[in-house]
């Protein structure tokens, strides 16, 4: 598949080719930017000398992982906490999909089982498995029955929402003034 966000290309190659590596880009996007959450799998492909396993991850010593996620320039802001929660949605692809980020999606009857398995994984609340559900859809080609419904808002065509529709500078721009229109719009409510 082909992944177009506006980091190094060598990083969206990764991101296109290995499913491991765009669901670990997912984990960590929260509170850092969405290019550093994407291109940090690369960087730790890097940092291992090769693209890690399912299985390699579940089983790393913890501490070696912060200290992998935690040298300048860390991988998260939290690498800490980042490193256990990639870890622990690690060891549950291995415990209940053999290990393949791709059997999240492999063989779903449609887009609420889809969004149910994402929703399952560690740190996946609603919002961010129906994220990781457009993501899927719009850009990597998971399309199952109902997968927009799915999704929500963020599976709407034309929608500019999140990382889902993000595929250039401009599209960054739009989905980054969305998220400034809701910010601002949650702070008045409250």
């Amino acid at each position: 598949m082909t992944i177009s966000l506006p980091i190094v290309p060598e990083a969206n190659e990764l991101l296109g080719r290995d499913p491991l590596a765009l669901l670990i880009g997912m984990v960590l996007d929260q509170q850092i930017p969405l290019e550093k959450a994407f291109s940090s799998p690369y960087v730790l492909a890097q940092r291992l000398g090769h693209a890690p396993t399912a299985q390699e991850l579940a089983d790393f010593d913890g501490d070696a992982l912060i200290e992998i996620f935690a040298t300048p320039p860390a991988l998260h802001r939290f690498p800490k906490a980042m490193a256990a929660r990639v870890q622990d949605v690690c060891r549950v692809l291995v415990t209940e999909f053999d290990g393949d980020a791709a059997n999240l999606w492999a063989d779903v009857r449609d887009g609420a089982e889809l969004l149910r398995r994402v929703g399952s994984l560690p740190g996946f609340g609603k919002q961010k498995a129906q994220i990781f559900t457009a993501l899927l859809g719009k850009q990597y080609g998971v399309q199952p029955a109902g997968w927009r419904e799915a999704a929500g808002a963020y599976g709407e065509e034309g929608a500019f929402r999140s990382v889902a529709d993000i595929v250039d500078d401009e599209s960054l721009s739009r989905v980054r003034a969305y998220k400034k229109e809701m910010k601002a719009a949650a702070k008045a409510k409250g």
